[in-house]
């Protein structure tokens, strides 16, 4: 566990994008459609319970607790992102304090850095806004799975700026590993 006010975003850099991939992401961000579960609702019921009892110690108020498992859900699912990579990389980044702000000026559960609104938002996006933060994040990991062909270690080291060093990305990992890992169960046959 992360000490009181001990952040891990790193120094990500802006980087020039070029104007299809700014627009392609910034596309990505505005989708305003209704927030649910995606997938088998049988499986993400399940996953809701568990992943729900594993936070509850972090996250005591149980209806806080389900908006914000049902937004990690929806969010990393409509990026195409396993939402326990998703949990790991809160975890690990905020601790899961929604105004986490670190002293790269990253802001959130995912420690959005500010210039991602200046590129691909619009000046009323608040990166305090739990499904603000989150479609954010998980855009701009998504950018970086591609960028990276789907390198989850480059992606994660590009995510906390900290690209050629791999202590960011083998421990997020690990915390997936260790503390986020989810498997439905299979029926029996």
């Amino acid at each position: 566990m992360l000490a009181s006010g001990a952040l891990r975003a790193g120094a990500q850099a802006e980087e020039k994008l070029s104007a299809s991939v700014q627009t392609t992401l910034a596309s990505a961000i505005a989708d305003r459609s209704a927030q649910r579960l995606i997938g088998d609702p049988k499986e993400v019921q399940a996953w809701l319970a568990e992943m729900s009892s594993r936070l509850a110690k972090r996250m005591p108020d149980s209806e806080q607790r389900n908006e914000f498992l049902v937004t990690v859900q929806y969010e990393a699912s409509r990026a195409g992102l396993d939402p326990q990579l998703v949990l790991a990389v809160i975890n690990h980044e905020s601790a899961f304090r929604k105004y986490a702000i670190s002293s790269a000026s990253a802001r959130g559960f995912m420690q959005v850095m500010p210039f991602w609104v200046k590129l691909i938002g619009t000046p009323e996006h608040n990166l305090f806004h739990l499904r603000t933060n989150l479609r954010y994040g998980c855009v701009i990991l998504r950018h970086y799975l591609d960028i990276e062909k789907g390198d989850v270690v480059r992606a994660l080291a590009r995510y906390n700026g900290s690209l050629g060093r791999f202590e960011y990305p083998n421990t997020v990992l690990g915390m997936q590993e260790s503390r986020w890992k989810w498997s439905p169960a299979k029926p029996p046959g």
